[in-house]
């Protein structure tokens, strides 16, 4: 470098540049200070499995409810669409902006536990709400008994069926909720309905996929006297769709009426109950869903510890495995005598 203005020059020239240099430090230093600062001050990460669903439409609504009641801070929910790969990129996205906790809806049981290694490495807690991760370290799992809502489906299908094809569209079997739901329907019709012969769907939580297996079957099996969906959210439309424009859709108390059983609990399902389209539906619970999933990400950073054994809001922790908890809350059976109950979650949605 050439200075053409004599040392004068040269020591203006280096007074300015040190001045730089101290405020590019200052402004580096503040902004580290800012970054720590947001780490301490960490919000609650919230991912959602996917948004396409009414029930999980509800329980998104419920989040921000719940946090203002109970304090907590959260961080704008991002949804991973279905898509069990881009969860685990969402999961590492929340810790990287310093997220303090996560509340997430696994959508694969198994592909969850490296999102789990990620959080745990920086000593993030997470509550799994809906589903249960088969590997992976949690505070708790948030999620109802699925096994008693295929045995629910079941019980209530058998009785009025008696004999015949029934079908159950099944979940994502890569989901523990897929196939705690499918094993208990199979096995509950098995052994107290051997006149009834199950005919099965994997539409892994894909309304499209329901509908064209569906019509299909039907097309094949059109004597079908049973339905078995194990996601309203999804399924319910595709299905009724379906079953109106193949003309075997019948209202309850037709001698050709099929009697179809759902899961979920969400306002559509209650309108199709009312209408006879369906018959009943296990509801899910979205409220208690997002309330216990906050509730329990606030113990887990006040560094609460929780035993199996009943709780104080109806419902029972279990023992999965050792070191992993699941509180199992209350999901009723919903038909038409119990449809327009105001303490279905269901019918307090506007």
């Amino acid at each position: 470098m050439t200075f053409a203005k004599g040392p004068q020059t040269v020591r203006r020239w280096f007074r300015s540049s040190l001045t730089a240099v101290a405020a590019a430090a200052c402004v580096a230093g503040l902004a580290a200070s800012s970054a720590a600062q947001a780490a301490d001050t960490g919000k609650i990460g919230l991912d959602l499995p996917l948004l396409t669903s009414p029930f999980w439409q509800a329980y998104n609504n419920y989040l921000p409810k719940y946090a203002k009641e109970m304090g907590l801070d959260i961080l704008a929910p991002v949804n991973s669409n279905g898509d069990p790969v881009q969860q685990i990129t969402d999961m590492n996205n929340l810790l990287n902006l310093g997220a303090k906790g996560i509340v997430v809806g696994p959508l694969d049981s198994a592909a969850i536990s490296r999102a789990l290694d990620a959080a745990a490495a920086k000593n993030v807690p997470v509550v799994a709400v809906d589903v249960a991760p088969t590997q992976g370290k949690v505070a708790m799992v948030v999620r109802a008994d699925n096994h008693a809502y295929g045995e629910k489906a079941c019980k209530y299908i058998g009785d009025h069926v008696k004999s015949g094809k029934v079908v159950q569209i099944m979940g994502d079997l890569a989901s523990v909720n897929g196939r705690d739901r499918s094993e208990a329907f199979r096995d509950c019709m098995k052994k107290g309905y051997p006149g009834v012969t199950v005919l099965e769907i994997p539409a892994a939580w894909k309304g499209d996929v329901a509908a064209t297996a569906l019509d299909s079957l039907l097309t094949a099996n059109p004597d079908v006297k049973g339905i078995y969906m194990q996601a309203g959210g999804v399924y319910l439309s595709p299905t009724l769709q379906t079953l109106r424009r193949k003309q075997l859709l019948f209202p309850a108390g037709n001698a050709k009426h099929i009697v179809i059983v759902s899961n979920d609990g969400i306002p559509q399902e209650f309108e199709a109950i009312r209408r006879g389209d369906i018959d009943a539906t296990v509801s899910q619970p979205a409220d208690s869903y997002a309330k216990y999933g906050l509730f329990y990400i606030k113990a887990a950073l006040a560094g609460q510890t929780f035993k199996p054994g009943p709780t104080d809001h109806g419902s029972t922790i279990i023992q999965l495995a050792p070191g992993l908890l699941e509180d199992q809350l209350p999901a009723p059976l919903v038909t038409k005598s119990n449809v327009d109950d105001k303490a279905l979650w269901g019918n307090t949605v506007k």
